[in-house]
């Protein structure tokens, strides 16, 4: 999260009238975060977070992100909850962008990842895939295998620059991966981004997750890898098999990975 659009007082003002959430107290923008403008609003009736989509985010795309986070908190997720204005409408514009005002979720984002987090974030994840079964919105993922090599060759030119030889590793590993990838797994709908800084907690207990806008169609099994690698690696590039295997017994609990 960031800020990139500021918004005057009275167009913040004139956008919150269109909702039932009572009037400005306070918003306050969020610093953290890359991809999108973030307020921390405040009114009479709670707090809020003020979302304006910036430039990365194609707006078409829009109404399946606002939709599926819809679809999930319905079903019981802890994810954020899209308000809808007076019109009916989640998404609407402010300062010349799409905007919507989302439920706040309570928690942090664990600066130390332990293996407690990890157990509750495997259960966390699989109730969320096994939600997203029923949603029918479909996206392509945009950074799964067939937008590696693009991304690769746009970039190829510096990849020795970060280290000698790099560029002719990774050109390796996708002719690999491309021969071998797999076929026929679990699919369905995926967070794509499920880091850290996106998962909430209260203790060591998953609050909520959050910014599902890398959210797609993919094998359910992108989401565990991803997890894997951002939450069971230490600081020295040690492979920490005791959450790993936490992070999996919670999830299998759920969702059995065959299924």
């Amino acid at each position: 999260m960031a800020v990139y659009t500021e918004v005057s007082d009275e167009d913040l003002e004139a956008f919150i009238a269109g909702y039932d959430i009572g009037t400005v107290l306070g918003c306050k923008g969020i610093a953290e975060g890359v991809e999108n403008t973030n307020y921390l609003l405040q009114t009479t009736c709670g707090t809020y977070i003020l979302t304006l989509y910036e430039k990365r985010v194609d707006p078409r795309d829009l109404p399946f992100f606002i939709s599926l986070m819809d679809h999930l908190a319905g079903l019981g997720l802890a994810c954020p909850t899209p308000l809808r204005g007076r019109d009916g409408l989640s998404l609407r514009q402010l300062c010349g962008r799409p905007a919507a005002v989302i439920s706040f979720l309570q928690g942090l984002w664990p600066r130390r990842v332990t293996a407690r987090h990890c157990a509750s974030l495997g259960r966390a994840m699989a109730d969320m895939h096994l939600k997203g079964l029923s949603f029918p919105g479909r996206r392509p993922n945009n950074f799964g295998l067939a937008g590696w090599r693009p991304l690769f060759t746009s970039e190829r030119n510096r990849a020795d620059e970060v280290k000698a030889g790099l560029a002719d590793f990774i050109a390796g590993e996708l002719d690999h991966l491309e021969a071998a990838w797999p076929t026929g797994l679990p699919t369905g709908i995926v967070h794509a981004d499920l880091f850290p800084d996106n998962v909430f907690f209260l203790g060591d207990q998953v609050s909520g997750l959050i910014d599902f806008y890398f959210a797609c169609t993919d094998f359910l099994a992108y989401d565990i890898a991803v997890c894997l690698n951002a939450w069971c690696f230490e600081s020295d590039s040690s492979f920490n098999v005791t959450k790993a295997r936490l992070l999996l017994a919670n999830y299998t609990q759920l969702r059995p990975l065959g299924e």
